[in-house]
């Protein structure tokens, strides 16, 4: 049975034109990307959101998109940003360097980074610098960012030591010399790997904490971090209009956080325990969302639908990939890679016609597996998807024009 909204969440979007026809009903269905996008922004106006938007007080972004379009929303400034904070200064495991006022290295998409140095520039009244100096790249008092570049795999010798010694010089300005490392974790393990081949890893500040929340993290690339870094490491599961759902504990295990919020799965395919997340959200004041589809798909433990025995997010619901034993989400394959060949730092598998498949690969040694391990990676993806897979490696996997990275790939 579909959660329909309570009356208190009803009483919050009743004059929003958007759901009329739902109310009139007495009935919400699911929310679709398109719906919202269809009419926008007239379909959520009304004239406390025109007053808020002429005072400031909300504002037109976009979502961030990793692979697919990029949707336009109504938010208050820095929703995403307060919900980061307010997490990290109530999580069990790293409240303490909250407290502690921590500086905050974000280490992920260029993208970021470029965004932060334009707001900063049009306070000034200019154009951001081609190269921005690091105190043009702070956010906020608390946070800067660093990554120059779009691909971290291609980052030289001198941009990591620039990376490091940037870090170095935040760790100098805490008290103590703490610092708490914000992150992608693919944009993280290439530093730490050319850092280690060049010589700079004994120079490299290791942090107080850990939080990752930008995309997907394969297990592989986890347990690399893992066993590198001797503090908390932290997922939060979250987006653009929504703020933050989940985090991790620092074992890996997932909690809701679902403050003026409350989720429901529907599985994909009967059976498949492979769940949609369906959020309905008030804490967006200028866009709530009543049974909105998020895009991602979920595990849990048991199989059953109950949000709050979530154990994986595997991806995105548009990523599905259909298989003679139903949908392959981006977490089984990861999942099913990581026990076959620990080695594999990123993979993407790429779909042939004739029912062909490669699982393209990198490794954390920089060569390929030896041929058992190749073997065992490419049959474990032929049982996955029943097509005849094979393995390839690959000393380079390019990054998506988002600047993360793409799981499952159409080729000629």
């Amino acid at each position: 049975m579909s959660r329909q909204p309570t009356p208190e969440e009803i009483e919050e979007i009743r004059g929003i034109p958007l759901y009329q026809h739902s109310l009139a009903q007495g009935y919400f269905p699911v929310l679709e990307k398109p719906v919202i996008a269809e009419g926008f922004p007239e379909n959520w106006m009304t004239p406390a959101l025109a007053a808020a938007l002429d005072s400031g007080d909300a504002e037109f972004v976009l979502s961030t998109g990793t692979n697919h379009a990029r949707m336009q929303i109504i938010r208050p400034p820095y929703f995403l940003l307060h919900s980061y904070y307010r997490l990290w200064s109530e999580h069990p495991d790293i409240a303490e360097t909250w407290e502690a006022g921590c500086p905050r290295v974000s280490l992920t998409t260029v993208m970021a980074t470029e965004h932060v140095a334009r707001v900063n520039a049009k306070r000034r009244g200019g154009e951001p610098a081609a190269t921005p100096a690091l105190d043009e790249r702070r956010l906020d008092a608390r946070t800067v960012y660093l990554n120059l570049s779009r691909d971290p795999a291609l980052w030289d010798r001198a941009e990591v030591g620039r990376m490091i010694e940037e870090i170095r010089s935040v760790q100098a300005s805490h008290p103590s010399g703490r610092y708490h490392l914000d992150c992608s974790t693919s944009h993280l393990a290439h530093l730490v790997r050319k850092a280690a081949d060049w010589g700079l890893w004994a120079d490299f500040p290791r942090p107080a904490s850990i939080i990752h929340a930008y995309e997907y993290t394969p297990a592989t690339v986890r347990r690399f971090l893992r066993a590198r870094f001797d503090c908390p490491i932290v997922d939060l599961f979250g987006s653009t209009e929504l703020g933050y759902l989940y985090y991790s504990d620092a074992e890996g295990a997932y909690h809701p956080y679902l403050d003026r919020m409350s989720v429901e799965l529907l599985e994909t395919v009967p059976d498949s325990g492979l769940y949609s997340l369906i959020v309905t959200s008030l804490r967006n004041p200028y866009m709530p969302l009543i049974r909105y589809r998020s895009g991602d798909v979920v595990r849990t433990l048991d199989g059953s639908p109950d949000p709050d025995r979530i154990a994986r997010f595997t991806g995105r619901e548009k990523e599905l990939l259909p298989t003679p034993h139903g949908p392959l989400s981006q977490g089984d394959l990861d999942e099913a890679v990581a026990a076959a060949a620990p080695g594999v730092f990123q993979h993407q598998l790429r779909l042939y016609e004739g029912e062909m498949a490669e699982v393209a690969y990198t490794t954390f040694t920089g060569g390929p597996l030896d041929g058992a391990a190749e073997r065992a990676l490419a049959e474990a993806a032929g049982s996955l998807t029943g097509r005849r897979c094979r393995a390839a490696y690959h000393d380079h996997l390019p990054i998506g024009r988002s600047g993360k990275y793409a799981w499952l790939a159409a080729h000629s």
